[in-house]
């Protein structure tokens, strides 16, 4: 039976709230009119494959700032709104020049989130300089599904955990031995992959939005904005859940979360 106090479990269940519905999908079609199915059918063929691809290499890059970069912990607290007005920019960007522009935009964007998905970890008591943490940061690209089947599911963030846990355990042992001095390394392969299975789901639906006809340079900075709020989202919900692990076991945290 789990310890936690009544204040925490407000806590678990506000994480909860903001990691189990999502509703990207609703929001993004509120915002261009259109539903995000037919949205998705204006792609060219070729978009799918260069999306994943953009996506593997801004993850990549943004593991690689991740863990050389050493984080003021000071300066950081002022970063929020200047990371989501930078990156209404870059979506404006890439509303303009539609998809041409993704190899360009999705590397800065983002990074601008990791930036952002940072300071929530901070302001929620991590210490934003460990391995651990870090990666943790990066997990939160992965998060909030936007298929029926994820949304309507209330264990859909621990599945996602359980799916990342082996590979991010072996590529903090990884980094923490060697560093990342290989970035073909298997242990940051694997994580890579398994990251941009889900993100690259989530930014082509972004993709698409900003290719329907009526959506253009102001309304593509828009969808920039819809989608830095959900990340940021996940992050505070993940945070909070990382935060109570730490004073309770895992196992203690997660049957909380299934009774509130």
């Amino acid at each position: 039976m789990h310890q936690l106090q009544s204040a925490e479990l407000a806590e678990l269940k506000r994480a909860k709230r903001l990691l189990e519905n999502p509703n990207l999908a609703i929001k993004i079609t509120n915002y261009i009119g259109v539903p995000i199915e037919k949205a998705m059918k204006l792609l060219p063929a070729k978009a799918h494959t260069m999306i994943s691809k953009a996506a593997r290499e801004a993850l990549l890059k943004a593991l690689e700032y991740s863990m050389k970069t050493i984080i003021d912990k000071q300066k950081i607290r002022t970063s929020k709104r200047i990371n989501t007005l930078l990156t209404t920019i870059t979506g404006g960007i890439g509303g303009a020049f539609g998809l041409a522009a993704i190899p360009i935009e999705l590397p800065v964007s983002t990074m601008l989130i990791l930036k952002s998905i940072a300071e929530i970890a901070k302001s929620e008591g991590h210490d934003i300089n460990t391995i651990e943490t870090k990666l943790n940061c990066l997990e939160v690209f992965a998060l909030g599904g936007n298929s029926k089947k994820d949304d309507s599911s209330d264990n859909s963030y621990w599945v996602m955990r359980a799916v990342l846990a082996k590979e991010i355990s072996n590529a903090a042992k990884y980094i923490s031995q060697k560093g990342l001095a290989k970035e073909t390394a298997p242990a940051i392969i694997k994580l890579v992959n398994k990251l941009v299975a889900r993100y690259s789901v989530i930014i082509t639906e972004e993709v698409a939005a900003k290719a329907v006809p009526i959506v253009g340079a102001v309304s593509g900075a828009g969808i920039n904005i819809i989608f830095m709020d959900h990340f940021q989202k996940m992050a505070e919900g993940h945070f909070i859940i990382k935060r109570l692990e730490k004073k309770y076991s895992e196992a203690e945290v997660k049957e909380a979360y299934g009774e509130v």
